[in-house]
């Protein structure tokens, strides 16, 4: 099926320009905090009827978690995957259109505003890990369905009659259209599907049976496990990296070098949440 002509900016407005990837984040950010608060309303959820952080609390960490995934999410894609470019013009790191963002640096700048606003606030730093963890599919949604919009990241080529002609008059380069004339895996959507939509859904199930939040830590360790499978499941879709390509034996990619250490990390975490609260019989 042919590619939509949808431009990347969505509104110009003078010097301004709106990008639909700044979009989706905002709106990720945006609708992850409205339902983070809805969380910690319901008293039911968590230990004693007593959530872990309050609603005031979470509005200020709002600006904390913007911080930690913008800085962290360019700061991962330059040293994961535009390193080489960056070190020959070092503005080209402040050219956020020029690229993109890396959700495994994402995750970790999220991790430190985190744990230094926990630390500071006096939260359980393992519950606001949960709370962050159940709202983080949100965001992950709309900045995949924001890289499909910009006709980024597209999977390799395939036979199937889902498979997408990535060719508009955005997508074109002196030689023809950048992904090339063949049809491709729209693999951007696999990963909306899979790590917005999916896992969404499997831990909010998680989240309201009444026990999971009133166990910290397992909640953070199913998402991280989830993203790691969803992610490694669609690289074997997605089109290497350019400027990297293939790792090792022909199909080991960057994001599943990335992936793998989570899905020990995700293990650990639920592992170590469940032995906690045997040992106690209560939260950590």
């Amino acid at each position: 099926m042919p590619f939509p002509d949808i431009d990347p900016v969505l509104i110009t407005i003078g010097p301004l320009a709106v990008h639909w990837y700044g979009l989706a984040y905002v709106t990720g950010i945006m609708l992850g905090w409205l339902y983070a608060r809805s969380l910690v309303r319901d008293a039911h959820l968590w230990a004693d009827g007593q959530p872990a952080a309050s609603e005031v609390e979470l509005d200020d960490f709002l600006l904390w978690a913007a911080i930690g995934i913008v800085a962290g999410g360019r700061i991962g894609y330059i040293l994961f995957y535009d390193f080489a470019n960056v070190a020959q013009n070092p503005l080209r790191a402040l050219e956020i259109w020029n690229g993109g963002m890396s959700f495994h640096g994402g995750f970790l700048g999220t991790m430190i505003a985190m744990i230094a606003f926990a630390r500071k606030r006096s939260i359980p730093v393992w519950s606001l890990f949960d709370i962050v963890a159940a709202v983080v599919p949100i965001g992950l949604f709309f900045g995949r369905a924001a890289n499909f919009i910009n006709g980024e990241l597209w999977g390799g080529p395939t036979s199937m009659p889902w498979g997408v002609v990535f060719c508009n008059s955005y997508l074109m380069a002196e030689n023809g259209c950048v992904a090339g004339p063949d049809p491709r895996h729209p693999s951007q959507l696999y990963e909306a599907a899979l790590e917005g939509i999916v896992l969404w859904l499997v831990l909010r199930l998680l989240t309201h049976n009444r026990l999971a939040l009133k166990t910290p830590g397992l909640v953070t360790g199913v998402f991280v496990c989830g993203y790691a499978a969803s992610r490694i499941f669609v690289e074997f879709f997605r089109e290497p990296d350019a400027g990297i390509g293939y790792l090792a034996f022909g199909w080991l990619t960057m994001g599943m070098v990335l992936s793998l250490p989570m899905v020990a990390a995700g293990i650990w975490a639920i592992v170590r949440a469940r032995a906690v609260r045997s040992k106690t019989g209560r939260p950590a």
